[in-house]
């Protein structure tokens, strides 16, 4: 083959290499733009039907953590009997069955808001266990009064972790 044929030949394909290098980079830019477009419509699209049962969610808690405000929880759950280790019992078991009534709403809420309302739950039932660990509670009255006069002094775990709800969901909208 001549030489001269070879630098003619190679003078052809370089501006056909750059122009098809150039076409596949169009193409694969065109690509990535087109499936982030798609991926951000689908998400726009699962926001906007996600976001009732998300804000379902953070209502549902916020109705469990004012069901186990201790104030709350003594107004809607009578003693059976005067023995207090029973109604100590009963209102553990109420704040118990709540939860676990709730369980579920873990799934659209964050970690750290979860976590907020689970040790909010757990102190209630500390501060309850303990006014009837005290001498001075010898009955299911007698632990209504304590636990009320220490809401008095005191905030309630829930409260806080209402705030914390509330604060998440004003993130949120």
């Amino acid at each position: 083959m001549n030489p001269d044929r070879i630098i003619d030949l190679f003078l052809f394909a370089i501006p056909s290499l750059i122009t098809g290098l150039i076409a596949y980079y169009f193409f694969k830019e065109h690509t990535k733009n087109e499936d982030g477009r798609r991926r951000f419509l689908l998400k726009k699209e699962l926001q906007v039907t996600a976001l009732p049962t998300r804000l379902q969610a953070y209502e549902r808690m916020a109705l469990f953590l004012e069901r186990i405000t201790p104030s709350k929880l003594l107004i809607r759950v009578s003693p059976i009997d005067s023995n207090k280790d029973t109604y100590e019992s009963l209102l553990i078991q109420n704040i118990e069955q709540e939860f676990e009534h709730n369980l579920s709403q873990q799934i659209y809420i964050s970690e750290k808001c979860w976590s907020i309302i689970n040790a909010a739950k757990n102190a209630t039932i500390q501060l309850i266990r303990k006014a009837s660990l005290l001498e001075k509670t010898d009955s299911a009255n007698k632990l209504r009064e304590v636990v009320l006069t220490e809401m008095m002094e005191h905030r309630s775990p829930s409260d806080a972790a209402l705030s914390f709800l509330k604060e998440e969901i004003s993130e949120i909208l």
